[in-house]
């Protein structure tokens, strides 16, 4: 039994399709066979029922599977040990980012983490949060930044920071004037979301109904970007909420409709994830350190009151 073999047994597991398994683990599809062949007669076993289209694994297959994953990560240990020991940050480094962190977080700190630990192959990828949670338990991410708490089974989550929502209002609206609202003081039918999918969305959703202010028939209008969102009320179609730092970047036109909150104020709380094994920790570390060094000086609020991500 080797850990290649395993490795090939729970690409097969995760894909259900002996072709794309091989494409997967960059060999082909005869050596990825032959090798599972081998463990399962050395075992005397059947891992996989291959008479089922996609491929199922057997009763004993699934636990195989389980232990295979345990195995497989213990041992990608063995090269952090390694890395930790001899002062080492660097090689190949996956992070999962959500749309509505992405644009405004990545500016601030790439360039300082790339410049500090150039031996890092960054690999960065944009996710949903339901993907990046995926990804993270399949192994293909080594970490994420996406809006918490997700109390994910096998995952770990470090608060990066709070971020408030802030309403953008059109210039005609009745609270245009007022320099701190409240969820009441907004019209309720007219919010402007992003699209589903969005866990920004399922914040804002969160928050009107924690409120009792609003139902799920009210929201009509919806678009995947807060630039489309922003625009939509400037036409004096509606209000949108939007997260504080994408507000930074507004011009002074803009900034003078937004609208924040009173305290405590509504905010995601964004933090860095990543499995419980720890695989890549010392890697993860100066990533957390970077971007709190970059954000603190960005974003520092205290009195909030944290908004699921999640659906309700």
């Amino acid at each position: 039994m080797t850990i290649t073999q395993l490795y090939y047994v729970l690409a097969v597991a995760e894909y259900k399709n002996f072709t794309l398994a091989a494409e997967k683990c960059f060999v082909t599809q005869p050596t990825l066979s032959m090798q599972i062949q081998k463990l399962e007669d050395e075992l005397d076993i059947l891992i996989f029922d291959r008479s089922k289209k996609p491929i199922l694994l057997t009763e004993v297959g699934e636990k195989i599977v389980n232990q295979a994953k345990n195995i497989v990560n213990e041992a990608g240990r063995i090269k952090d040990i390694v890395d930790q020991q001899k002062g080492y940050i660097g090689g190949e480094f996956k992070v999962g980012i959500i749309p509505t962190v992405m644009p405004t977080l990545l500016p601030m700190f790439l360039n300082n983490f790339i410049k500090k630990y150039p031996k890092v192959n960054l690999i960065i990828e944009e996710q949903t949060t339901e993907d990046i949670i995926k990804k993270l338990k399949n192994g293909h991410l080594d970490c994420a930044i996406a809006a918490t708490p997700l109390e994910e089974e096998n995952l770990k989550e470090i608060v990066l920071y709070y971020e408030p929502f802030v309403a953008y209002v059109p210039s005609n609206h009745p609270s245009i004037d007022k320099k701190e609202i409240e969820i009441s003081d907004l019209d309720l039918d007219k919010i402007l979301l992003l699209q589903d999918g969005h866990c920004f969305r399922n914040g804002i959703l969160n928050l009107c109904k924690n409120n009792k202010y609003i139902a799920d028939s009210h929201f009509q209008l919806e678009s995947g970007s807060f630039e489309t969102l922003i625009k939509l009320a400037d036409e004096g179609l509606g209000t949108t909420l939007l997260p504080y730092l994408h507000t930074l970047d507004l011009n002074d036109k803009n900034k003078e409709k937004l609208k924040p909150f009173k305290d405590p104020k509504p905010a995601r709380e964004v933090s860095l994830i990543y499995p419980k094994n720890e695989l890549k920790i010392h890697i993860i570390n100066a990533l957390r350190d970077t971007i709190s060094g970059v954000v603190r000086g960005a974003i520092a609020f205290s009195d909030v009151e944290i908004i699921s991500p999640k659906t309700k």
